[in-house]
C-alpha cells in the first residue's frame, strides 16, 4: 500500500517524533522511507561569500544529520533509507519532492499553535491542503481544552475552599 514513504524532518526533537509510526509502517508494508530536509535560510543582506559559504554548511549539517538519522531506521529493521537535503520554501518543497518523486505518502509530526488554530498556517497544514497524496500527521503535543465552569466549580470544593 504504502511503498514510498517521504519523511520531511527539520533536526527538531519534535520532527523526529513520527519515526516510530514510520518505522511501524515502513516494516509492515516493506516501504522505502526517504528522510527529507529543506534548508530554508534568509540570510537578510550577505555578501555572496557568506551566503555560498552558510548555503555549505547547511548542506554539511544536513547530510550529517540525515545519514545518522537513515543510520538508526536501518537499525530498527528499515531495509531501505534514503534521505535528500533541498533549498526552498518547507512545504512547497515537501510536495514537490512528493509529487515528483512518486511518493505514496508524506508522514510528518505536527503540534499545535495556540488554542484557537492549532495548525493554522503552518507547513504541515500547507502540506495537508495541498499534496497530492496522502498525508498521515501525527500530533505530538497535547492541547487541553479549556475548563468548564463545572470543572472549575470542583477543583474549589475539592481545594477546601468556602
Amino acid at each position: 500500500m504504502f511503498n514510498k514513504i517521504l519523511v520531511p524532518l527539520d533536526g527538531s526533537e519534535l520532527a523526529g517524533k513520527i519515526l516510530p509510526q514510520v518505522i511501524a509502517l515502513a516494516k509492515s508494508h516493506h516501504s522505502q522511507v526517504t528522510l527529507l530536509h529543506v534548508c530554508y535560510a534568509e540570510l537578510g543582506e550577505a555578501t555572496p561569500g557568506v551566503m555560498r559559504d552558510a548555503a555549505a554548511q547547511e548542506a554539511k549539517a544536513c547530510k550529517l544529520f540525515l545519514a545518522q538519522a537513515a543510520r538508526d531506521l536501518k537499525a530498527q529493521g528499515v531495509k531501505q533509507v534514503a534521505f535528500a537535503c533541498v533549498e526552498g520554501s518547507p512545504a512547497r518543497e515537501i510536495i514537490g519532492y512528493a509529487h515528483n518523486h512518486g511518493m505514496d505518502l508524506i508522514a510528518l509530526a505536527t503540534h499545535g499553535k495556540g488554542e484557537v488554530a492549532w495548525v493554522l498556517g503552518s507547513v504541515a497544514e500547507k502540506v495537508v491542503t495541498h499534496a497530492t497524496v496522502p498525508v498521515l500527521l501525527f500530533r505530538v503535543i497535547e492541547v487541553k481544552p479549556p475548563k468548564s465552569k463545572e470543572d472549575h466549580f470542583l477543583e474549589v470544593l475539592d481545594r477546601g475552599i468556602p
